[in-house]
């Protein structure tokens, strides 16, 4: 009667239903879109930035939509970064709409990376939880400060997107406040991503931008650092 548990367990079942259906969608792209997603995707993640603005551009007006479902794509992967994509859409689009279009991709991308986390590990990430008292307070200050530090974490420029996704998506921390804090701290980071871009591309005419926007970037990646280490030497690590 054990093994047949599982057939009358709502959870369990939507698990496998949500399962099959991430197989027949990556299915359908591999039989009807295999040379578009391959072509676009390797383009995306190889660093080949020029070859990839061509791609793009040759999808005249329809750019927009496909820069914007592949960088969905890829964040909702959560494995390879859209820095050569974010750059791509600076240099097509111009930068307030290159911004705009990243910035709102990443964060679409990472709220169903969030979900589909979530829906699989938190479950197994609760029962580790409920075996520690430290891993207890942890989980509450996370549903309680969720957004305040998912917001600061997701400001960070060139942060590894998965890392974060991965501990929200076993914390505490609501689907409200989840979206509410990238698509606050999503804005700065992404910005600065394409701009960077944007301007190491064409270095000549945008040199002191660049030297700016990069000394911002060391500056806050060094205040990052003081705060981690004050707060260690606070816990006496």
């Amino acid at each position: 009667m054990e093994k047949k548990d599982w057939l009358h367990n709502p959870d369990t079942i939507s698990k496998v239903v949500v399962a099959v259906l991430l197989v027949v969608l990556v299915g359908l792209i591999h039989f009807f879109a295999q040379d578009f997603f391959n072509t676009a995707f390797k383009l995306a993640v190889s660093g080949n930035v020029n070859g990839l603005v061509e791609y793009l551009r040759s999808f005249g007006p329809w750019a927009i939509v496909i820069s914007f479902l592949l960088d969905v794509l890829i964040n909702a992967g959560s494995i390879f970064p859209s820095i050569f994509l974010s750059t791509a859409n600076g240099l097509i689009f111009g930068l307030p709409i290159g911004i705009l279009i990243s910035w709102l991709a990443e964060t679409v991308g990472v709220v169903i990376s969030f979900l589909l986390m979530r829906f699989f590990f938190r479950s197994t990430a609760e029962k580790i939880i409920a075996k520690s008292n430290s891993l207890q307070h942890i989980d509450e200050a996370s549903g309680k400060h969720g957004l305040e530090w998912m917001a600061f974490a997701r400001a960070l420029p060139y942060f590894p997107s998965g890392i974060l996704t991965a501990i929200g998506a076993v914390s505490s921390i609501s689907v409200r406040d989840y979206i509410l804090a990238n698509l606050i701290g999503k804005f700065p980071s992404t910005a600065l991503e394409v701009v960077i871009g944007h301007d190491l591309v064409n270095y000549k005419e945008h040199s002191e931008r660049l030297a700016i926007l990069v000394t911002v970037v060391v500056l806050i990646f060094w205040g990052y650092k003081k705060i981690r280490s004050s707060k260690d030497k606070a816990k006496g690590l």
